[in-house]
């Protein structure tokens, strides 16, 4: 994709008007054909729930099901993101995991939990471009076994620091921006 970033003004690095953002964004949205959707099982917090929304709808997520008993985001706690995001992603009341992954499955999503598996690949090594599903799993336990049962594969976030993960929300946008990434980046892109 070639960058076509508006040309208005004289200096190249001010701040792009709302018009020029809204004009930028149309071109990615041209470029990008693979569907993304999100599996949130068991994620509680209401502050992880509306940044997992906004950052969705900020990447064209287009569907997110809610997993286990994760909190749905017209919970009041949310209100502030919930607000302005969760109406632009749709997304369905919490089921059990499986019965997320096979809705996932049904509507044409490869599914990828973001988990540190012995058999999880590094995020920018896994297939994700196309029709992916991303599953991350609770704050305090990630994916559950029957989670990563019924995913397709697993992929996790590379960290070298002395933190053992990050929070689930940050973890969700670096998997929605690889997975974007990915797909810009590939000839087809």
């Amino acid at each position: 994709m070639t960058d076509e970033r508006p040309k208005s003004g004289s200096n190249p690095r001010r701040q792009l008007k709302p018009t020029d953002v809204k004009r930028l964004n149309r071109t990615w949205r041209r470029n990008t054909e693979g569907r993304l959707a999100l599996i949130l099982e068991s994620v509680t917090g209401p502050f992880n729930i509306g940044s997992i929304f906004r950052t969705a709808a900020a990447f064209g997520a287009e569907t997110v099901w809610l997993a286990g008993n994760a909190t749905p985001p017209h919970q009041p706690q949310g209100a502030e993101d919930r607000a302005r995001h969760d109406r632009l992603v749709e997304w369905h009341e919490p089921v059990p995991v499986a019965e997320a992954v096979r809705a996932a499955r049904e509507e044409g999503f490869r599914v990828v939990a973001v988990e540190l598996t012995g058999d999880a690949v590094p995020l920018h090594e896994a297939k994700l471009d196309g029709d992916v599903c991303l599953v991350l799993g609770s704050e305090d336990h990630g994916c559950s076994p029957a989670c990563l049962e019924a995913a397709d594969s697993v992929a996790y976030i590379p960290q070298v620091g002395r933190v053992g993960s990050v929070n689930v929300a940050v973890a969700a946008a670096i998997a929605m921006a690889e997975a974007r990434r990915q797909e810009w980046a590939s000839p087809a892109g």
